[in-house]
């Protein structure tokens, strides 16, 4: 997994709650970490502190590949908010090979050579407030 910066888009700064410390302060480090119950093995997606497959309180955090393949995809031509400015993105579902599926953008490519079932990995935009935003970029040629 690889520092990113991609002018193109803005990195803004997410709310960091109790739940969600651990995750983000590991993308400030360049690193993807996920909660992962010690009761079933579930890897879980969106960071929480309840399995959403058994119940259990029993979460743990896991050293994730940074890898995956695109699930599903959408080109954004027009954006609201913090990418109001930005020119086309990718949005896209990334489904990590620890079996997560992400909401996400892809960078580092043109928004036309995006397919579903490209290999990508993980990079990091630094937001400058102790966090960074996970977004993917193709691992193929």
């Amino acid at each position: 997994m690889s520092p990113g910066s991609h002018p193109d888009l803005p990195s803004p700064a997410p709310a960091v709650v109790p739940e969600t410390e651990p995750f983000w302060a590991a993308t400030a480090q360049g690193r993807l970490v996920l909660p992962k119950c010690a009761a079933c093995a579930t890897v879980i997606w969106y960071p929480k502190g309840i399995c959403p497959q058994c119940g259990s309180l029993d979460i743990g955090w896991a050293e994730a590949s940074g890898e995956g393949r695109i699930y599903t995809f959408t080109v954004s031509r027009r954006g609201e908010g913090a990418y109001r400015e930005a020119g086309p993105f990718v949005l896209a579902y990334v489904e990590l090979d620890e079996g997560p599926r992400v909401m996400t953008n892809i960078v580092g490519c043109a928004p036309e050579s995006v397919r579903i079932g490209l290999r990508v990995r993980a990079v990091f935009d630094d937001t400058g407030q102790g966090s960074a935003l996970v977004r993917f970029t193709p691992a193929e040629p």
